[in-house]
């Protein structure tokens, strides 16, 4: 019985409240469903205004994505043409360089193309375009605007040739001091960066920063040409003296040199001025 009553009574509320009007034309009950549809109308119409800006969101991220990967496409297309600009300066640079040493040395010249490169803690050499074609011969040597760059081995192709550098560690030059005159045998070792100037005489100290050159007593490398300078002087060991010296080429950047070739018959005396054409 005590479940009787109130069921009764939310019976009647029920009942009166089809009864009762909120409007002239609706009751009450009918207001309660209306406001129960209008919020679930405002529901659905928040979470299509919700999806529609969320697309709008999305939309907005791909196109910003497609404007980001179209403007890093073009800096980067930039940065290829600004390296290839400056790779086209530099070597205009370093062509102008080669003209001007082939200018001023009073000897007979080609140039050549580096095409090739082997460096190994054994063998340091590197291949040049020019060739027997080219009056191109072993024990040649070969050259760039920094300085001695090595000799040309044997035997040559018709059109190509291999030098081997000054570094390596057979490879060797006659040299002397600038500044005092001090005289030595030039020499590749271990290290590919460093050359080794031996049978120093103790009798005229080397300091760092002297300049040495070549000899031209080897029958190779003609007199005066830059090797390096002194990085530093080795103990003495007797009467003479090991210097440690820095190249004066950076051999991983060669691109070009100019090989030194005997002059043409008993006229090219005449032609060496400038290093005339071969």
């Amino acid at each position: 019985m005590r479940f009787v009553l109130p069921a009764v009574v939310t019976g009647h509320i029920l009942l009166i409240s089809t009864q009762v009007g909120v409007r002239p034309d609706s009751t009450l009950f009918e207001s309660a469903v209306f406001g129960t549809l209008a919020g679930l109308q405002r529901l659905v119409t928040g979470a299509g205004t919700a999806v529609r800006d969320t697309w709008s969101v999305v939309a907005d991220l791909r196109h910003a994505q497609r404007e980001n990967l179209t403007l890093r496409a073009d800096l980067d297309a930039l940065r290829v043409r600004l390296l290839q600009q400056r790779a086209l300066s530099h070597r205009t640079t370093e062509l102008e360089e080669l003209l001007d040493l082939r200018r001023s040395l009073s000897l007979r010249t080609v140039s050549a193309r580096v095409i090739g490169t082997d460096s190994t803690p054994y063998f340091r050499t590197l291949t040049v375009d020019r060739g027997a074609s080219d009056e191109v011969q072993p024990d040649h040597a070969v050259v760039s605007p920094s300085g001695v760059v090595g000799r040309i081995v044997g035997p040559t192709n018709r059109t190509a040739a291999r030098v081997q550098l000054l570094i390596d560690r057979n490879a060797g030059a006659g040299a002397y001091i600038e500044r005092t005159g001090a005289e030595g045998i030039v020499a590749g070792t271990e290290d590919a960066s460093a050359l080794q100037m031996r049978y120093v005489s103790i009798a005229r100290p080397v300091v760092p920063g002297d300049v040495v050159l070549t000899t031209g007593d080897d029958g190779i490398y003609p007199r005066g040409l830059l090797i390096g300078e002194v990085e530093r002087v080795e103990p003495a060991t007797g009467f003479s003296q090991t210097v440690r010296i820095a190249p004066a080429v950076d051999y991983s950047k060669l691109q070009h040199v100019l090989i030194v070739v005997p002059p043409r018959g008993t006229e090219a005396d005449t032609s060496l001025i400038s290093g005339g054409s071969p």
